[in-house]
């Protein structure tokens, strides 16, 4: 049964700097949800710490993308120029990752029980948003908390009357205590993309690992295995065929607002995606999802 603002028992609404947010505090985890991006920069269950990184020096204002957490990329994922050209015909403005991230949503559900909480935000991307794209769609964004993990799932729907053709993702940032220790598993064999060597095409041999700025795009949307020092998560996509993974290394990290110079050292990003050659088109009327499961494993 949903639940209406006066009953809720778990969530309530907080102001963090000049952003409005819901946190839970259940009894076995606790979240904070911003309404800007309907962006997740909190998921703690009982007697552990944050599954996501947030910047030490993230800022909270109305427009500004939040450092950390998991933006949400939409209807376009990257630079304008480097999307198909079907999806890069109706992007009117130059920014990266499109406009979702910093935009309004507005709250829609709010559904509690005693195991997990369930809360939807949605975005109608209409005649507001026409200086920066040329289409017309709703994004409603679901995320489920539990104990042992969390969901998310992101679903458009077309609402114009041609073809839609979008590329997107959910930016999760994750946290390490040493990415030099840190790995990635299923991933190899797989072909991917690398931005930092002219966007030329490669093999993965073995596990992900980071020796420094690491910027890409792999063909694949198998389960993963993030292995930190301090903890394993497993991350399973559903309707993506991309994973972008992404580290800022040192020299990058001081150039990146809102970062710390050695916060490279303690983060790295596994986007669950339709980029490039796997971007989405959606008849009028038609809808998709993309979504990602991230849990605990021992």
């Amino acid at each position: 049964m949903a639940i209406t603002p006066g009953q809720w028992s778990f969530t309530r609404w907080t102001t963090v700097g000049q952003l409005e947010a819901v946190e839970i505090h259940h009894p076995l985890f606790k979240v904070r949800l911003f309404i800007q991006g309907a962006h997740l920069t909190r998921f703690m269950p009982r007697d552990e710490r944050d599954w996501l990184w947030v910047s030490d020096n993230a800022v909270f204002k109305p427009g500004q993308a939040i450092r950390g957490g998991i933006p949400i990329c939409w209807p376009w994922f990257g630079v304008p120029g480097k999307n198909p050209p079907e999806v890069r015909r109706r992007i009117l403005a130059g920014a990266s990752h499109g406009f979702a991230r910093t935009a309004l949503w507005k709250l829609e559900d709010v559904r509690e029980s005693a195991r997990e909480v369930e809360i939807s935000l949605s975005l109608h991307a209409n005649q507001d948003f026409a200086e920066a794209w040329n289409g017309s769609a709703l994004c409603l964004a679901t995320f489920t908390f539990a104990a042992d993990g969390f969901q998310v799932a992101l679903t458009t729907t077309n609402l114009g009357d041609s073809p839609l053709a979008l590329t997107q993702a959910l930016h999760t940032y994750l946290p390490t205590a040493d990415i030099a220790r840190t790995h990635i598993q299923g991933l190899d064999d797989c072909v991917y993309i690398d931005a930092l060597e002219n966007w030329s095409d490669f093999t993965q041999q073995g596990p992900v690992r980071f020796a420094g700025e690491t910027d890409r795009i792999y063909e694949s949307g198998r389960p993963l295995r993030v292995i930190t020092p301090t903890a394993t998560r497993s991350l399973q996509a559903v309707g993506s065929d991309s994973t972008v993974v992404w580290n800022p290394g040192p020299d990058k990290a001081a150039r990146l607002s809102d970062f710390p110079d050695s916060g490279w050292r303690r983060m790295l990003c596994v986007e669950t995606a339709n980029a490039l050659s796997d971007y989405r088109v959606l008849i009028p009327g038609q809808s998709h999802t993309i979504g990602v499961m991230i849990g605990r494993l021992y």
